[in-house]
């Protein structure tokens, strides 16, 4: 089974036991699982059940993994012959999460 869910204005085809990075949030002290109940779609096979926009009664329980960084991203200015140049590096933190189970 798979499902299409929504999180943080992007779209994120999983399966169960998937690892997928997500934004950054606040977490309560202690959580260890986290909900994503905006599933656009879930199916198996010929089984598809389309939201709209959202299913009902669905959603996909993920196991935290915790805190990772993402790939650096440079960000270069540079003017010729006016001694301007500039590099600045900047890398996203993201939260690694591991999908354990798809209720539909």
């Amino acid at each position: 089974m798979y499902a299409i869910i929504e999180d943080g204005g992007r779209q994120y085809r999983v399966q169960e036991g998937d690892t997928l990075r997500v934004d950054l949030r606040d977490l309560a002290d202690g959580q260890d699982r986290i909900e994503f109940n905006q599933v656009l779609l879930v199916g198996e096979g010929a089984e598809v059940k389309v939201g709209t926009p959202f299913v009902d009664g669905a959603k996909v329980v993920a196991r935290i993994d915790g805190e990772v960084k993402g790939r650096k991203v440079v960000g270069v200015v540079f003017r010729r012959r006016k001694n301007v140049n500039r590099t600045r590096g900047h890398r996203q933190r993201h939260l690694a999460v591991t999908v354990e189970q798809i209720m539909a």
